[in-house]
């Protein structure tokens, strides 16, 4: 496993990939905090990081999906998921060599946000003016938010030879999963019944529940349990492929 992962993270970092990615997220989401009028910090009387934590699930729909789509989309067509079928490696040692990858990835686009965190820090009025609580808990639903994602475009690669297919894909299936719910919970027949449990199978139902500070171990079975199905819906593909 150790070796999927460090081949990934190279290949992610060798190339343009992993540069645009991290590059792409930070220019968006530095454009919506800070140069934007309508979402700008500085036009608001209060210290907060709101606006990143409402795009980022937004900018990850898409960002991750275009990590994961060459996964294993590219190694079917290649044909080298050939070659590490015959190493002494499980199919579900390769599945989380390339999910740990993702992950880091993930990470370092994450990490240089903390430098808005510290410029809103210093803004505010007085100094460190901000609920440090809501944000970590923003932090820690962004990142399991963007954990669900890849183990969703992992799936969808592992569905497909064509890496736009596997994009496309893994985008609806996130977008599914994140907004589909509550669309679905407001149907007639649902409004007033069964509303609220229809919500709770989103996405961004536990998100938000998480970005307000308290960590809920609902919320956190709830996002491991999403990881864990679309790891093991992985693992079905790739070994009916090899039956």
């Amino acid at each position: 496993m150790q070796s999927i992962f460090l081949k990934e993270v190279n290949a992610f970092f060798s190339s343009l990939i992993g540069y645009i990615v991290v590059g792409v997220f930070l220019v968006i989401t530095g454009l919506i905090l800070f140069v934007f009028p309508d979402t700008s910090l500085l036009n608001v009387n209060y210290a907060s990081l709101g606006p990143l934590f409402e795009i980022g699930p937004m900018v990850f729909l898409f960002l991750i999906p275009a990590v994961t789509m060459r996964s294993f989309a590219e190694e079917y067509q290649s044909g080298t998921i050939e070659l590490l079928a015959t190493r002494p490696i499980t199919s579900l040692q390769i599945i989380l060599g390339k999910y740990l990858a993702c992950i880091v990835l993930v990470l370092f686009a994450l990490i240089p946000t903390l430098l808005y965190y510290y410029t809103v820090y210093q803004l505010g009025s007085p100094v460190g003016n901000i609920d440090g609580g809501a944000v970590l808990g923003s932090y820690i639903g962004l990142f399991f938010l963007a954990a669900a994602y890849v183990a969703i475009g992992l799936f969808a690669s592992s569905l497909s030879n064509n890496q736009i297919v596997a994009f496309l894909l893994a985008t609806f299936l996130a977008f599914f999963l994140y907004y589909g719910f509550d669309f679905l919970s407001r149907l007639p027949g649902l409004v007033g019944k069964v509303d609220d449990v229809v919500q709770m199978f989103g996405i961004d139902y536990h998100y938000r529940s998480i970005s307000r500070g308290l960590i809920d171990s609902r919320d956190i079975v709830y996002f491991l349990s999403v990881i864990a199905l679309f790891l093991g819906l992985t693992l079905f593909s790739m070994e009916r492929r090899k039956w």
